[in-house]
């Protein structure tokens, strides 16, 4: 956190520590107010730190994935994350900047879709469609908050109860997501959910990546692996076609180590419809619901080499597209185009309007569930 934002949060400390957690030594949290919203009501931020020097920062007020801090192969530490080091900044000017996604993840067709017969309307906050939950999705809600430790690993659990259509989805949603890091370097996201009546849920963390640190140029040189050998392709809209379209002889084939920036800017409708890579993978599994690598990515310069493993069948890889230069983020650094990479894990895109695609209806008494784990190495580990 930056001086002038340590300046103006209020001095309140819970630490927790976990002692005998291995060799390694001990995990911690700490809480402290972070600010006000505009109503008065108090922000939280949780800091999490593993015995290897990793810092985590996550925010009630949006479930937030606020700072990621990771020390590279010569042992010098940087924030990867896009963001902000103060509130006022998710209140204002934040494109999803590491919130929580919800009620639905990426974009429903029309702001449209029918359970049983009847159609729910959504907002249509992204063109023509609804993108992200709405004009108020999670990312803009109060989350309750508390601390939990393990034996192996420390974080935050986060509860946030949707009420019956809320932003039109049907069923009041119980949410809760729990953040946790342990030694390993794996910082881990399991998500649960319930409802009161049938509804659809996607959920998912949008976190902006850059491996050479935050605001330190482009990702174009990152190198990608994706394990798919699919993806959807969308219309000029950014919806899905409802086509598996294989990613063979296609700039969507990541599955050898390839710069991002390699195809880019080749002549392609699907690149140009979402201006660059904003598309879902599907991924490879053995089978429905299993915690497989889904994605690796490599930055030489650092040495640093994230990985994500989800339970989701889709992975929605977004080339920071409409990062433009005008956005000032942690200390102050201009944030260009291309200047980070998201991964969301996730169903796929307008699921409900498209039967071929995962389900994503939740009934009364099923629990929708869902993890994905960020697991932060460096060449030669």
């Amino acid at each position: 956190m930056g001086k002038k934002s340590v300046a103006m949060v209020t001095a309140f400390l819970l630490a927790v520590s976990l002692a005998g957690c291995g060799k390694q030594g001990a995990l911690s949290v700490q809480e402290e107010t972070w600010g006000h919203l505009p109503d008065g009501r108090p922000v939280s931020l949780y800091t999490v730190t593993n015995a290897n020097n990793i810092t985590v920062q996550i925010s009630d007020y949006g479930g937030t994935l606020v700072s990621v801090k990771w020390p590279d192969a010569r042992n010098h530490i940087d924030d990867v994350l896009l963001g902000y080091y103060h509130l006022n900044g998710y209140l204002k000017n934040n494109p999803y900047f590491g919130g929580l996604i919800g009620r639905y993840a990426n974009r429903i067709a029309k702001g449209r879709f029918t359970l049983d017969g009847q159609q729910y309307t959504l907002a249509t906050n992204d063109g023509p469609n609804s993108l992200h939950g709405g004009d108020k999705g999670f990312n803009q809600r109060m989350w309750e908050a508390e601390p939990i430790t393990g034996r192996d690993s420390t974080g935050v659990r986060l509860r946030y109860i949707s009420p019956d259509m809320e932003e039109g989805y049907p069923g009041k949603l119980t949410v809760e997501v729990e953040y946790s890091l342990n030694n390993d370097n794996e910082l881990r996201l399991d998500y649960t959910a319930t409802t009161t009546k049938k509804t659809v849920v996607n959920l998912t963390n949008h976190a902006y990546w850059n491996l050479k640190g935050q605001g330190n140029g482009t990702i174009l040189d990152h190198l990608m692996m994706m394990n798919a050998d699919q993806f959807t392709p969308i219309d000029s809209t950014l919806i899905p076609t409802g086509e598996l379209r294989d990613v063979a002889g296609t700039p969507f084939d990541f599955r050898q180590p390839t710069a991002i920036g390699t195809r880019i800017h080749q002549e392609n409708r699907q690149l140009r419809y979402g201006n660059g890579y904003d598309h879902n993978w599907v991924l490879n599994k053995p089978r429905a619901g299993a915690l497989t690598l889904a994605c690796r990515v490599t930055e030489k310069s650092t040495g640093r080499v994230l990985e994500v493993y989800t339970t989701e069948p889709g992975l929605q890889f977004y080339s920071g597209n409409f990062l433009d230069g005008t956005i000032h983020g942690k200390d102050n650094k201009v944030y260009e185009h291309r200047g980070a990479f998201v991964l969301e894990a996730q169903h796929f895109p307008d699921s409900p309007n498209h039967p071929n695609f995962p389900s994503t209806v939740l009934e009364p008494g099923e629990q929708y569930t869902q993890t994905t784990i960020y697991k932060f190495t460096t060449t030669g580990d």
